[in-house]
């Protein structure tokens, strides 16, 4: 590579190879292009960027996260990219000299289509179809205006041998508003067939009718700029016959999508790959006279053999589906290839050969630029396009997982070399002599040459190198998962008879419906599932490793199970799930060793009911071969963080337990209403020394935030649920109606719980989203402190709530078999084991003590007792059950609480020393049940 030696901005009139004066400095501050910084033009697209790097690290736990990236990619980044740069070449094109109105109207049409596509996003995320509508008609109306405007500029300008390019921007801002009115269609969730045809004639016309025929417009002319070579002749003329067959070709596929068989719309995509090849010649000949050196020129050429490869699959697809349901769940797949192959790479690639020219300055500034976003070129475009073409195979899914991270690092790399590149402009315009050198001769350009071709292949080297250690990795981390492959190829060892078994099913009250399917054997099996339950999330996952990916509610995935040649078992793997009966059973008929093959009639099942497909690229970062709760079934498989379970361990010096105190009571006599938000967060966290655990959390602590009030007082709870799971909140201290406010919400939503204290006692509350044992070990509990009326003060205050821990393995979640079992491997206060033996609470002899207990359980009943102490007041349930004044002279020695039960007590310590509190269930106190109280004088 040898931006030293050629840039864009180093042409001008006469030195412009291409031919089409886009490299001619003059000629841009002519038109007014705009170099320098324009932050509408310029910011959003990185804000999309890197929105959708966030995006695919945080995906697991959001709604719609395979919609949500394709768009933030294609509707976001690349569409502003289009308005932006669409309009930059039809002005120099056209030669039509761009005004401060053109300018003022562009930036607004950019303001416009940016909030219209987050609004479509928020829509989307929240499930508000209104609001879907508004962010299209932006969208809509800001393309509509961007193609009238290009319109009315080709009908005045003079003629251009180029201005073939503007008629596919113009086909192109034709094309988008139909795309977007299906999407909306859509955005309602329609069902079957139309659901399958809608989403196949929606993906057409976006991908390959709004940013393939605009990619295709632009590269008849960047693509040589690009190069740095003369365009070849007859490129225009190719350009023009190109057009008509790339639109009829997509309006067959689009129109059979909608009214014919898949075969038809095959012959659509045809016509769409012939008009690609009238365009293909010169843009091939282009390469061979001048091989691309740079990252802009690899990306551009791995971004167009993505397109040829992907539409030739397609076909195939189309060719070879029975009906719509197939061809679409089989097109999905191709979907990723398509975003990150070809619209991602074109993007970046034509970003890192434009931004360094319209940043302006000169020469001096433009290679500098050029050289930063230039880096590691190869190496980038080789885990980009081999990562990608690996997550496109039957891999392991941790190889998938690995492969696919890959990918995005490699397109991740493009912003801060970006930034990188902005930095060494400025610098550059700030010291032109520091960078400015004599001209090379050509025998140093060729030594330079050749020196950069060797750097080149030893940096593809180096990404084939790391793509390999990453299957690697992938395999080592789960090498049963290289078996399931096999298992699943094995299947197929049966004779194929060519016929699909199609079956519906639904998720729904902890059920599959239906919850097995008979496949004769050497059928192809695909399941169309949807989460038809108003609250829970759910998947499926098969022991071949087929895996749907979690679905909130009135979500749809297709999984395409393949060959069935044996029997094969599923289940939810939603931690409990399976063990409430959420199960699945495909019957092989026909298979060796099947005894109901002679009984059975072998027909298969006809389903409906459409999804987005799990399969390969950026989607399969959703499986990463170790879903929570897939193995939360079986006590015994694996290594248990019970194994490292050490009660007598030492924590560091800087433990520091739970704070235990109780906030001091509020004295007014007038009711308050207390306001707090409870989000519900995913969250690794230790709950014994060496012992970590994946907990569900009410505001990152276990318990959650413990609340106090008085009898009168109105509490006001709005729940968030951060998670990647569906959550609930049930608070025992109210009293109202469950059907609502204590209802199950998808990850992404909110609800606001209100309710009034209207008795006394210590409360608990808890996840009621079942399986509840599992929620509530998994750390979804908390207490609400209610005092009675007149209640004393004391010198101290302090809370416990007790609760049980049935560990997965490390750095896992709840085991939900000893859950059932009611095993528990620790019982604790405040969530850890034996804490308060390491940060002990305090007191001094003669101080009034209170301490409230709450057993949150959910199965184990709590003996609350301190050794060496008396309790002459017990409140337990709303009730005294014992006062100091009292008659008998009586003292209690033990507070007995069932699980959910809570009350305090209270005690003065007749002298220093140290005072073990612990649950007498004495099993319970040997398992982490266990605390010290420091008395002092």
């Amino acid at each position: 590579m040898t931006p030293q030696l050629s840039s864009p901005g180093d042409h001008n009139s006469k030195g412009d190879k291409s031919g089409t004066g886009l490299g001619d400095r003059s000629r841009d501050a002519e038109l007014g292009i705009g170099r320098g910084r324009w932050l509408v033009r310029d910011i959003p697209v990185v804000v999309w960027i890197v929105f959708l790097l966030v995006v695919i690290a945080a995906h697991p736990g959001l709604p719609v996260a395979r919609w949500l990236m394709i768009h933030l990619l294609v509707l976001g980044a690349v569409s502003h990219s289009i308005l932006v740069w669409s309009q930059h070449f039809a002005q120099a094109l056209l030669h039509t000299p761009a005004s401060a109105r053109d300018r003022r109207n562009q930036s607004i049409r950019l303001g416009l289509i940016n909030t219209g596509t987050l609004a479509v996003v928020i829509g989307m995320m929240t499930s508000l179809w209104p609001v879907v509508i508004i962010g299209a008609v932006g969208v809509a109306a800001a393309v509509i205006w961007h193609g009238a405007d290009l319109w009315g500029k080709a009908r005045h300008a003079l003629a251009s041998r180029f201005a073939g390019t503007i008629h596919y921007y113009l086909a192109a801002a034709a094309i988008l508003p139909l795309g977007v009115t299906l999407g909306v269609i859509l955005a309602r969730d329609i069902g079957e067939p139309w659901h399958s045809r809608l989403l196949a004639a929606h993906a057409l016309l976006n991908l390959l009718g709004w940013i393939g025929l605009t990619v295709m417009g632009t590269l008849m002319t960047l693509w040589p700029t690009m190069l740095r070579t003369k365009i070849i002749p007859g490129a225009e003329a190719a350009a023009r016959r190109g057009l008509p067959l790339l639109l009829i070709g997509l309006g067959i596929a689009v129109a059979a999508s909608l009214f014919a068989q898949p075969w038809a719309a095959g012959i659509g995509l045809l016509g769409y790959l012939a008009g690609i090849g009238f365009i293909a010649r010169p843009f091939v000949l282009a390469g061979i006279a001048k091989p691309p050196r740079e990252y802009p020129t690899y990306s551009a050429a791995a971004a167009m053999s993505w397109l040829v490869i992907c539409l030739l699959a397609t076909a195939w697809v189309f060719f070879t589906a029975d009906d719509w349901l197939n061809a679409t769940a089989d097109f999905t797949w191709l979907t990723p290839a398509l975003a990150a192959g070809f619209a991602a790479q074109i993007l970046f690639g034509a970003l890192s050969y434009l931004l360094p020219v319209v940043l302006g300055g000169g020469p001096t500034a433009v290679r500098a630029a050029n050289r930063e976003l230039n880096r590691l070129a190869a190496f980038r475009v080789t885990i980009i396009n081999l990562g990608l073409a690996i997550c496109l195979l039957p891999v392991p899914s941790w190889v998938r997982v690995l492969c696919s991270g890959l990918v995005a690092l490699g397109l991740a790399m493009f912003l801060p070399f970006l930034i990188r590149g902005i930095r060494a402009s400025r610098k550059a315009k700030a010291n032109p002599d520091i960078h400015r050198k004599t001209r090379p001769t050509k025998e140093e350009r060729a030594a330079a040459a050749k020196l950069d071709d060797r750097r080149a292949l030893a940096s593809a080297a180096a990404g084939v190198a790391l793509v390999l250690i990453a299957v690697a990795g992938g395999v080592a981390i789960d090498p049963t998962a290289t078996t399931t492959v096999t298992a699943g190829a094995a299947s197929a060892g049966v004779t194929p008879t060519g016929e699909t078994t199609t079956v519906q099913v639904e998720a729904k009250d902890m059920r599959f419906t239906p919850d097995s399917v008979d496949v004769p054997a050497g059928n192809r099996l695909v399941i169309e599932l949807k989460n038809t339950d108003d609250q829970d999330v759910h998947d499926l996952v098969l022991d071949n490793g087929t895996d749907s990916g979690r679905l909130s509610p009135g979500e749809s995935a297709t999984l395409d199970v393949g060959i069935v040649g044996e029997d094969l078992d599923g289940w939810c793997s939603i931690a409990g799930h399976r063990q409430m009966g959420m199960v699945f059973a495909i019957n092989a008929i026909g298979a060796a060793g099947d005894q109901s093959a002679m009984d059975s009639s072998g027909s298969g099942h006809d389903g409906s009911g459409h999804g987005d497909s799990g399969h390969g690229g950026m989607d399969g970062m959703d499986h990463g071969g170790a879903s929570d709760g897939g193995t939360s079934g079986a006590s015994d498989g694996g290594d248990s963080a019970a194994d490292d379970l050490d009660f007598m361990a030492e924590p560091g010096r800087d433990f520091d337990a739970r704070d235990a105190t109780l906030p001091k009571p509020d004295k007014s006599a007038k009711p308050k209403t207390i306001k707090k938000t409870f989000t519900v967060s995913e969250v690794e966290r230790e709950v014994a020394v060496g012992v970590k655990q994946k907990l569900w959390l009410f505001n990152g602590t276990m318990p959650g935030p413990t609340l106090r009030g008085k009898v009168g007082d109105k509490f006001v709870i709005t729940l968030v649920n951060d998670g990647s799971m569906g959550h609930s909140i049930d608070f025992h201290a109210g009293e109202l109606a469950p059907d609502q406010p204590m209802r199950t919400i998808a990850p992404g939503e909110s609800l606001t719980y209100e309710f009034t204290a209207t008795h006394s006692g210590a409360w608990m509350y808890h996840c009621a989203t079942m399986p509840m044992t599992d929620h509530i070990a998994n750390g979804m509990f908390g207490a609400v402190i209610i005092d009675p009326p007149n209640l004393p003060e004391v010198d101290r205050e302090y809370f416990m709530v007790q609760s049980e821990l049935y560990l997965g393995p490390q750095g896992g979640i709840v085991d939900s078999a000893k859950a059932a079992r009611e095993e528990p491997d620790a019982v604790v206060f405040n969530g850890f084991a034996n804490q308060y033996d390491h940060d002990q609470l305090q007191a001094k002899v003669g101080e009034r003590v209170r301490i409230w207990v709450v057993d949150a359980g959910p199965s184990r009943p709590s003996a609350f007792h301190i050794i060496g102490g008396q309790f002459d007041t017990v409140f337990k349930e709303g009730a005294y059950l014992l006062k100091p004044d009292n008659e008998e002279k009586g003292a209690s020695q033990t507070l007995d609480l069932a699980a959910s039960q809570g009350g305090f007590v209270e005690l003065e310590f007749a002298e220093a020393g140290h005072y073990p509190f612990v649950s007498h269930v004495m099993v319970d106190a040997e398992r982490g049940a266990h605390g010290i109280v420091n008395v002092t004088d």
